[in-house]
């Protein structure tokens, strides 16, 4: 992770401040993986226990690997569908830390539920899942499995954002 996702910055958090969470989770084929994600130690059991919802309800997830595998590339990571939560960076566009930068965000299944900023689409192929009525596998939807687990611990989802629309984001307020 060092000077990947995780850089020598001030703003970083230190690695005392982060947790390797190793999950089961079912793929697309009905298989069964387990997955990484690195976040923030305040908000590690929560997501244990958020996995442990989904994989109840055979939520499916493509993968599910550091972002490291990406050389921390967020649009290679959501191209790839990979579900992940901490990178140290900022919100695309800005100079403003992401969520992410501090271990208290998540992508999930970013292709399946992509992000909309006015007519721009990332990753390019979510177009094909814009219609978020035409539900499949892997899809997260208003009061589906994924934002009650995520709601029910105070997690924000980039959904219910206006005008753009985040759906694979959920991140959990900084106090």
């Amino acid at each position: 992770m060092q000077g990947v996702s995780w850089q020598n910055d001030a703003r970083c958090p230190p690695f005392a401040a982060l947790r390797l969470i190793t999950v089961a989770h079912h793929d697309f084929a009905g298989g069964v993986r387990q997955g990484e994600l690195v976040a923030a130690a305040t908000v590690a059991d929560e997501l244990v226990q958020i996995f442990a919802e989904l994989w109840d309800a055979q939520f499916a997830i493509e993968r599910m690997e550091l972002v490291d595998a990406f050389a921390a590339d967020d649009d290679a990571a959501m191209a790839a569908n990979n579900t992940s939560a901490f990178n140290f960076r900022c919100i695309a566009g800005t100079q403003i830390l992401s969520q992410h930068a501090f271990g208290l965000a998540i992508d999930i299944n970013p292709l399946l539920n992509p992000m909309i900023v006015g007519e721009a689409i990332h990753p390019p192929a979510g177009a094909a899942f814009l219609d978020r009525d035409d539900v499949r596998p892997g899809m997260i939807t208003r009061g589906g499995p994924v934002q009650r687990a995520f709601a029910a611990r105070g997690w924000q989802w980039g959904g219910d954002w206006s005008p753009m629309k985040d759906y694979h984001h959920f991140a959990k307020p900084r106090p």
